[in-house]
């Protein structure tokens, strides 16, 4: 395929539900020539909770739509699935589009900016209990500490609009609590719909402790990921398209807070 073609095509995103838009909109905001293709997979949210072989085969099925949409890179913008499927899915894929996960760029940059740190991280069950953070962090060899806690009410009152309010600050807060959490420099939002609530976040720390959004992090990565590879384009030739597996009103309402604006979902179910 010619290079300019090459370029021209989509980037794919995936996400458990609609928390993944939080990344979708950060790479919008940095890379407007990019055309991207989101599918979100609300009839199978959280992740957080399924086993890894679940979290597979529903990575692999949604892979099999972004591929036939001929995407060039395929973003996993799930922490869960990141940290469950990516080395699957890179085989699955093969050479049909690079795979790119959100785990890698949050690792890189606390290995930049916290050597010989305390670090936290907050995230689902499935992202805390798979250890991927720690292993990768341990791997930089930079003398960082890594506390890690699942906070697994999170992503589902997100999900279900109730944040910004006393019922998020008061779960935000006992979460936040927990001597797991003590003495920490800077904590990571391990989960792309955490970026939603980091106002709260760190209204809580009284800027006392970096509040890491990952959601820019990720944006930036993928820009210098195309640029490296050749595969940034030149302008936008699509619309960007939405998907998701399971369609509700209520989660084309949910868009708008996630995207900033109007976003009109298509249902596309994985299981027929």
């Amino acid at each position: 395929m010619p290079e300019t073609e090459l370029k021209n095509l989509p980037i794919g995103i995936f996400d458990s539900g609609i928390g993944g838009l939080t990344v979708a909109h950060a790479i919008t905001k940095i890379l407007p020539h990019e055309q991207l293709i989101y599918f979100g997979d609300t009839a199978h949210l959280p992740y957080g909770d399924k086993s890894t072989a679940a979290i597979q085969a529903y990575s692999v099925k949604i892979c099999d739509l972004l591929i036939r949409q001929r995407c060039k890179v395929i973003l996993i913008a799930c922490n869960s699935a990141s940290a469950a499927a990516y080395e699957l899915v890179k085989e699955y894929v093969g050479s049909k589009a690079k795979v790119l996960n959100v785990i890698d760029p949050t690792v890189q940059y606390i290995g930049e900016q916290y050597p010989d740190k305390t670090i936290g991280l907050i995230g689902t069950k499935q992202t805390v209990n798979s250890n991927v953070y720690k292993k990768k962090v341990d791997a930089l060899d930079k003398n960082i500490t890594l506390n890690s806690l699942a906070t697994p009410l999170l992503a589902a009152m997100i999900e279900e609009g109730f944040f910004n309010n006393t019922i998020s600050e008061s779960v935000i807060s006992t979460y936040l609590s927990d001597p797991h959490l003590q003495n920490i420099e800077a904590l990571i939002l391990g989960c792309t719909h955490y970026p939603l609530i980091k106002k709260q976040i760190e209204k809580f720390y009284e800027a006392k402790v970096d509040v890491l959004d990952t959601s820019e992090l990720v944006a930036k990565y993928v820009k210098s990921f195309l640029h490296q590879n050749h595969l940034a384009a030149q302008k936008r030739t699509a619309e960007h398209k939405f998907y998701v597996s399971d369609f509700t009103r209520s989660f084309e309402e949910s868009t708008r807070i996630f995207f900033e604006k109007a976003v009109q979902l298509e249902h596309y179910p994985l299981w027929e």
